[in-house]
């Protein structure tokens, strides 16, 4: 989907590692939210409360899943998912635009 209708958009930004990650908040109309982030390139690790899929929308990033010694490349179309309750790395070497919903339990 390109575009969300009928939806509130939190007008303060979230930004995390010194401007390098910023992302906004749109909740929708059945509660459930979204965050439309970009992500310079970097090196982060983020810690995650309920679980995620992040969807790739531009760019790319090397992900490193919970419980995984291995690396994986993202790119624009592709997504993945991230347990509840859990941390994650990742390397963007250029940018990364995504769309990141939170699923409840």
């Amino acid at each position: 989907m390109s575009e969300f209708k009928h939806v509130t958009v939190v007008r303060e930004a979230n930004v995390y590692f010194g401007g390098k990650v910023t992302s906004r908040t749109v909740i929708f109309e059945d509660g459930s939210r979204k965050t439309l982030g970009f992500m310079q390139a970097g090196e982060y690790s983020f810690d995650t409360g309920a679980a995620e899929i992040m969807e790739m929308i531009g760019g790319a990033m090397e992900v490193k899943l919970p419980g995984s010694e291995d690396w994986k490349t993202f790119a624009a179309g592709e997504s993945f998912e991230v347990p509840a309750n859990s941390k994650f790395d990742l390397v963007v070497k250029e940018y990364a635009d995504y769309c990141c919903a939170y699923l409840e339990d």
